[in-house]
């Protein structure tokens, strides 16, 4: 299996993204230096978005953030915006031996973002897919074409459009990189999201489903080309947990 993905604009034409400070419910202090995050957490729930895309209509509004410190960080969003996810995801993106943050944010007229905050608030995001009950599922991070750059993967709308795309994560900015039609993780009411970026023989692959859910497959991006593999037709989350697990 073989596809051509469309490669975007340059990450050397992208318009660095500004971040930003959020103004509710941050503990002021002194600079973080030498502060890592150990974890992270949603809090806060709330019923002001009445998607429910994951099972009930139950999202959060607060990030807690756990430092090496031992203290705790709280940064709350303001009220057009929910954290629609099922948790918040750690990965070193600008190899700083830091992690950041990575989150699905969903505004109340505009549907939902990818964005990636750190201790001081977000630092970057990718556009809102542009409608109210417009959902994204993340599937990980990894360095996918080995170019030294983090690559964050994610289906886009993954009941509707069913489509993979693929935004670098570079100088504290997104860009994408590559779209695909055709592939899902997720399914309406599901507590969580399916499979995710697994290493298995030295590279990194995303497994996902088939669009209609009659295939599990296994893709690799080398920078230009989305190509994969079709590793059975069971997508029960056993059969995901399995590939995840390198069994097949």
């Amino acid at each position: 299996m073989r596809a051509r993905a469309r490669r975007l604009l340059s990450r050397l034409l992208a318009a660095p993204v500004r971040r930003a400070l959020l103004a509710v419910c941050l503990l002021q202090g002194p600079a973080f230096a030498g502060v890592t995050i150990n974890a992270a957490r949603y809090a806060d729930p709330t019923d002001r978005y009445a998607h429910a895309v994951l099972g009930d209509d139950v999202e959060n509004i607060t990030l807690v953030l756990t430092l090496s410190d031992g203290t705790e960080r709280r940064l709350s969003l303001p009220d057009d915006l929910v954290f629609e996810d099922t948790a918040p995801r750690l990965h070193d993106l600008d190899a700083d031996g830091s992690p950041e943050v990575i989150v699905v944010e969903s505004s109340q007229t505009q549907g939902a973002r990818l964005a990636v905050w750190d201790h001081d608030g977000r630092i970057t995001a990718t556009p809102f897919i542009g409608t109210r009950f417009r959902w994204l599922a993340p599937l990980g991070a990894a360095d996918l074409d080995g170019d030294g750059f983090v690559e964050i993967a994610w289906i886009d709308r993954p009941h509707l459009a069913k489509t993979l795309r693929i935004w670098r994560y570079d100088h504290s900015a997104l860009t994408e990189v590559a779209l695909l039609a055709g592939y899902t993780n997720h399914r309406i009411g599901e507590r969580d999201i399916a499979g995710g970026i697994r290493m298995c023989d030295g590279a990194p692959e995303m497994v996902l489903a088939t669009a209609d859910w009659s295939e599990l497959v296994a893709l690799r991006f080398d920078g230009a080309v989305i190509e994969g593999r079709v590793l059975g037709t069971d997508t029960g989350r056993p059969a995901f947990a399995r590939a995840m697990g390198c069994a097949y």
